[in-house]
């Protein structure tokens, strides 16, 4: 075969080393997705925000990495990686500064704003350097299990590093920690990581950044919502616009001789099985854990640390497999990786529905192990796919296009598994006798677990043992119907991306089409 007639040159020391500083800022980007949320009380104390700025303060970082993911990708292409990835972080350090020492609720929202926009930079510029730092297949395949490492490691540090900072200094102590690290990163990167950037490409088309933001941002914004309040008709209209956009958004780069999202892309066999089974593991796992998270809590009764202790094991799997996810890739191939991941997937995922039926403690922990080690190889290989399959000189475009599927597969599976559990819980509860409770209490249990929870503690005694145990009932029936419908989703997906692969040619020890 022609990928035969010559190896690719193994990377030396100097690409080694850029690796960990791409690692580490992805760490810091990641970290800031979480570390906030300790800090909330102290913020309150501090600036006194009022609920809708507090609700803006924790989510606009999300919001704006999503919403400018893609045109901070392809800019890459057009500039420069390298370059784009300095701006942000000499930019992530300046809003990490204004953070810090916001003195009013509008500040913060401000400077967490701007943190998102710098922060977009950071995921596809560095998976994007991945593919020109490292050529062999099997060393990049190494390296995105190690960028991805850091990924995860950074949600599950956020939160103890952001805890150990907020015991002996200001709430501002977890912003300035994003200082150093950026100031590393503007020291070195110009003598350890390449430049890249396409020659030929034109102009970025601006009417078609705004167009990608008022597409992506209303529809991320009404998904989360949903996820929080329910199906409202604001949250729907929210998701229309943002579609309605998208349409246009579509049209407009199929008329450009230089679109900010080459379209072409996704006549690629491979790239758009990629990206399926990627947004679709995705979907599935942050429903499922959304669960597992309140399923510990309100279900079996365990407090916040006691819920955390218990989910380390399975936190520490998905950070063993982000490292060990290469080893599988290189010996088994990525097609059959993908395959075999998302069949293990799917099994985690039915042993998930029956420790969720039973309320089984250790079910539920060892399903999610089981997930993790299917999830983890699948979500990183596909991620090798995409930028794999795609030009050189749109592998920013591709990675921007990856991370964003991710944002929208992460609030789409929070969404529409929640609200399904949600109607699941509401049908169980419409046969529980609730006439003990007045009108407020009464909506209070039948919407959701938590205000069942909430009500009974408030209650004397045991009159709300039977409602109760109906509410727990319902929700863990709801969580065990959920992790069905992943069950049999991701079976089916793999039955179709296993002939998509084989449609396109994927051979199985290699990331290029033949």
């Amino acid at each position: 075969m022609a990928e035969n007639i010559h190896t690719p040159e193994q990377a030396s020391r100097r690409e080694w080393v850029g690796l960990c500083v791409l690692s580490i800022a992805c760490l810091i980007y990641s970290m800031d997705l979480s570390v906030l949320f300790l800090a909330v009380p102290a913020i309150v104390a501090d600036l006194d925000p009022s609920a809708s700025q507090l609700l803006w303060i924790n989510d606009i970082y999300g919001f704006m990495v999503a919403g400018f993911l893609v045109t901070m990708g392809t800019l890459g292409d057009r500039i420069g990686r390298r370059r784009v990835l300095l701006m942000g972080a000499f930019a992530f350090g300046v809003a990490s500064a204004f953070a810090a020492f916001s003195n009013t609720p509008g500040q913060l929202i401000l400077a967490r704003a701007l943190l998102g926009i710098a922060g977009a930079t950071i995921a596809p510029s560095t998976l994007s350097l991945i593919v020109n730092l490292f050529k062999n297949e099997a060393e990049r395949n190494r390296a995105i299990s190690i960028w991805g490492t850091a990924f995860a490691l950074g949600g599950l540090v956020g939160p103890l590093i952001g805890g150990i900072l907020l015991q002996y200094f200001h709430w501002g102590s977890v912003f300035l920690i994003n200082i150093p690290v950026m100031l590393l990163l503007l020291a070195v990167a110009p003598f350890l990581l390449p430049e890249y950037k396409n020659n030929d490409a034109g102009r970025l088309d601006l009417l078609s950044v705004v167009l990608s933001l008022a597409t992506v941002l209303p529809i991320i914004y009404g998904f989360k919502h949903m996820a929080a309040d329910g199906f409202q008709l604001a949250q729907i209209v929210y998701i229309g616009l943002g579609l309605l956009v998208g349409l246009l958004f579509v049209r407009r780069q199929r008329r450009l001789s230089d679109p900010l999202v080459d379209l072409a892309l996704f006549r690629v066999p491979a790239f758009t099985a990629s990206l399926m089974v990627n947004l679709a593991g995705v979907f599935f796992v942050f429903g499922v854990f959304l669960f597992q998270n309140l399923f510990l809590q309100l279900v079996l009764g365990l407090s916040p640390l006691e819920a955390a202790l218990w989910s380390a094991p399975s936190a520490l799997v998905f950070a063993v497999m982000s490292f060990q996810a290469y080893r599988f890739t290189n010996r088994f191939g990525p097609v059959r990786t993908v395959l075999g991941g998302l069949l293990v997937n799917a099994a985690g995922a039915a042993a998930m529905a029956i420790a969720a039926y039973a309320e089984s403690l250790i079910g539920i922990l060892g399903s999610s192990m089981i997930i993790g080690f299917g999830f983890v190889p699948v979500v990183l290989t596909t991620t090798g796919l995409i930028v794999g399959t795609a030009p050189p000189e749109r592998a920013g475009s591709a990675s921007a296009i990856s991370e964003t599927s991710a944002e929208f597969g992460g609030a789409l599976g929070i969404a529409v598994l929640g609200s399904l559990a949600t109607l699941i819980y509401r049908m169980a509860m419409n046969r529980a006798d609730l006439s003990s409770l007045n009108p407020v209490q009464a909506e209070a249990v039948s919407a959701t677990l938590a205000g069942a929870v909430e009500t009974a503690r408030s209650m004397p005694g045991s009159t709300s043992a039977v409602w109760l145990e109906t509410a727990k009932g319902g929700f863990s029936l709801g969580f065990a119907i959920c992790c069905v419908v992943a069950t049999v989703t991701l079976l089916l997906l793999a039955i179709v991306a296993r002939r998509v692969y084989a449609t396109a040619h994927i051979d199985e020890s290699t990331l290029a089409p033949h």
